[in-house]
């Protein structure tokens, strides 16, 4: 009789001992047969030894080289139940580099490219019967593909361009398939940025119409992945096709839909597409570094004209002298100064204010921009100047460069984008000249600001510090439009901005340097022993709790206080909110504090993670804490407000010994270390400081002198 199939033969070697023929059940753990050899052989630690193959590979023998060899056989099954099974098996062990590895050595990566070129197709005809079948077994299929790709063992250069069409096709024909979509982009993106083979022939199977539609759905993951791939394409093209992308984009009108259905869709931007979005306002500035980098040629007719219309739209000559060599004087002589009342350095020949690059042209245009489409705005600035004393006028040729500089360098224009960043500003995604509406705005507040500092031209530099802080002050605050941006910097005014430094300076002060920082860690401990005895002493006073009954209305309360040697909560329901400190005695309920295992907070609580209890408004959620304690129990608790709630957590955890991490901890840290580093700062020497506060003053003996506003 034949033995099971599960059971083979294998010699195996010891060195300085004869070989064994030894029978193996492929069914028992790994762990189990070395085991058994090792004790054919009296060798001990058997938890020390592996299997190694005698051929030439010497590789060793493991659990998941076991796993590939099988799942690389059973995704070959004719049976369509038993290769759905093993897919998916395959996606989900693909997630661990070894088994990639094992699986990637038996040619299991060319095995699936080839299930997607050639397999999908044999079972169409079955896509109408067994439909659900089918779109799982190819999402399974593509799923284990990322996954081996992502640990990077093998080329992406190394695909075809049937592999290629096929995924690009499902983009289009799996559309309704959240799954397949999902990871068809996810393989597109990762081909367009590690191959510039794969650029060239994913450009030419996907075009940025197949993908506006995935961006108009109501799923964040498949808008994030088709922004991704945008993106990709985009930061690939060659320098000569980036302008023409962004025309196609600007066609398809990518931003308005951005905004409409990402940006402003009723739901959380999460941090992956708050990183896509970062990288396409990136990619979409960098297309400014062209005209950035580029110097004003003197000699150009067309770009002298520009200066030209500058001078036309402020200033309106409605008569222009005949050209006479008499009047070529007079035309020159009023040019000059009509450039000089326009701000620009060189009166003459402005043409050469442009040369230095950055900001090269790209300050032209914004003056041009800033012109054409806010003229009234430019003309006010241009003849409130030219009305001013010359000390006194903000120039605004120079402040337009100057400015343009700044923006470029705040926008961080002509860099790649980082791969952990996620800074997006909304704003910039509300407009299609997002960037000239952006310096329209900083250029009106640059004369502002220079109005509100009595600036003259040796400020110049100190205006342009001041104008950049506000503007970032501002853009911290990610202001969703240009409108709501300008409003923004309406408040931050100049007395504003000395009002913050002020404050900002009193805080600092010397605090930074070496002798204040090493005071400042010296007695730092003092001042958390300080707060720990604080939050322990709170909790020994108690604190009435709010209880959530099952129908969720808060309308019950609850009771509890920590003994005064700090081993015992004592809890305990209560009829109505007292009035004052509950009795120790009066509280049934005990829980030994050695007993607590843990504290848990906000959607960690058991009782926030019951059914329905995640939509308790956002205040409840943000005010629940839980002791965790034997294998099961738990006291739940919902703080009356913030402050208790960061009482009792910071006593909790101080009374397991862990930190205390909540805000009200940081800013009572920062408030009394201050006042602490102050004092012992101050010239004190003969100066008594009583231990005890002042006694409190006698009421007066009436009130006659207080005045009712009422």
């Amino acid at each position: 009789m034949p033995p099971p199939a599960d059971i083979v033969k294998v010699a195996i070697e010891w060195p300085g001992a004869f070989p064994k023929l030894m029978e193996i059940d492929q069914k028992k753990p790994l762990s189990s047969i070395i085991k058994e050899v090792c004790d054919g052989w009296s060798l001990a630690n058997h938890d020390q030894f592996a299997l190694q193959y005698a051929d030439s590979s010497n590789c060793y023998i493991t659990e998941k080289a076991q796993n590939a060899q099988q799942l690389h056989e059973r995704i070959q099954s004719s049976s369509m139940d038993a290769k759905l099974e093993a897919l998916k098996d395959l996606a989900n062990y693909s997630r661990d580099v070894t088994f990639a590895q094992e699986f990637i050595n038996l040619d299991g990566i060319s095995l699936l490219t080839q299930m997607v070129e050639s397999g999908t197709e044999r079972y169409q005809k079955l896509q109408k019967i067994m439909k659900p079948c089918f779109g799982d077994m190819l999402s399974f299929t593509l799923t284990a593909f990322v996954e081996l790709m992502d640990h990077g063992i093998v080329s992406w250069d190394t695909f075809s361009v049937a592999f290629i069409k096929k995924i690009a096709s499902y983009v289009n024909k799996f559309a309704s398939d959240v799954s397949i979509l999902q990871r068809s982009l996810a393989i597109l993106e990762s081909m367009v940025l590690n191959s510039h083979d794969l650029y060239q022939k994913v450009a030419q199977e996907i075009t940025i119409g197949q993908l506006i539609p995935h961006l108009q759905g109501t799923d964040q993951e498949i808008q994030t992945y088709t922004i991704a791939v945008i993106n990709a394409l985009f930061l690939k093209a060659p320098d000569d096709k980036r302008q023409e992308m962004a025309n196609i984009l600007a066609q398809k009108q990518l931003r308005s839909i951005i905004l409409t259905h990402v940006i402003r869709a009723q739901r959380a931007i999460n941090n992956e597409m708050a990183h896509q979005l970062y990288v396409l306002q990136v990619l979409t500035f960098n297309l400014l570094e062209d005209r950035m980098m580029t110097k004003m040629d003197p000699q150009d007719q067309a770009q002298r004209d520009i200066i030209f219309e500058l001078r036309r739209i402020a200033f309106d000559a409605e008569s222009e002298p005949n050209n006479s060599s008499g009047s070529m004087e007079k035309r020159k002589s009023m040019y000059t100064r009509d450039y000089k009342k326009l701000g620009f350095i060189n009166h003459v020949n402005p043409a050469m204010d442009f040369t230095q690059t950055p900001p090269g042209m790209l300050a032209l245009d914004n003056m041009l921009y800033f012109a054409k489409h806010h003229q009234d705005a430019y003309i006010r600035i241009v003849l409130e100047n030219s009305s001013r004393e010359d000390k006194h006028e903000c120039p605004f040729g120079r402040s337009s460069i100057e400015l343009t500089k700044m923006l470029c360098e705040i926008l961080k224009v002509g860099e790649l984008p980082s791969e952990t960043c996620n800074d997006f500003h909304p704003m910039f995604f509300t407009h299609d000249r997002s960037f000239e509406e952006f310096f329209c705005i900083c250029i009106q507040l640059l004369n502002k600001t220079w109005k509100e500092m009595r600036a003259t031209s040796e400020d110049f530099n100190k205006v342009m510090q001041v104008v950049k802080e506000q503007i970032m002050r501002a853009l911290t605050t990610k202001p969703s439009s240009l409108d709501q941006f300008k409003s923004k910097l309406q408040n931050l005014s100049y007395t504003e901005i000395l009002k913050i430094r002020q404050s900002e300076r009193m805080n600092q002060e010397d605090f930074q340097s070496r002798p204040i920082l090493e005071l400042k860690e010296k007695i730092q401990p003092e001042i958390l022993e300080l707060i720990k005895q604080q939050r322990l002493n709170r909790l020994v006073e108690g604190t009435c709790f709010r209880k959530l009954n099952s129908r969720r209305r808060q309308d019950k309360f609850w009771y509890c206080r920590l003994s005064p040697n700090h081993k015992v909560l004592h809890y305990g329901d209560l009829e109505e909110s007292p009035q004052g400190e509950v009795p120790h005695d009066s509280l049934q309920d005990k829980l030994p504090v050695a007993d607590i295992k843990a504290v848990v907070t906000g959607k960690d609580c058991p009782h926030m993670k019951e059914k329905g209890a995640l939509k308790q408004n956002k205040e409840v959620l943000e005010l629940a804490f839980s002791i965790l304690y034997d294998s099961s129990g738990q006291l739940n608790f919902i703080a009356p407000d913030k402050h208790e709630y960061c009482v009792w957590t910071d006593g909790l955890n101080a009374l397991l010994g862990k930190d205390m991490l909540s805000d009200l901890t940081r800013n009572d840290l920062d408030t009394l270390l201050s006042m602490e580093i102050k004092l012992r700062l101050l010239d004190l020497e003969n100066i008594q400081i009583p231990d005890a506060p002042p006694p409190i003053p006698k009421e007066p003996s009436n009130y006659d002198f207080v005045y009712d506003c009422n």
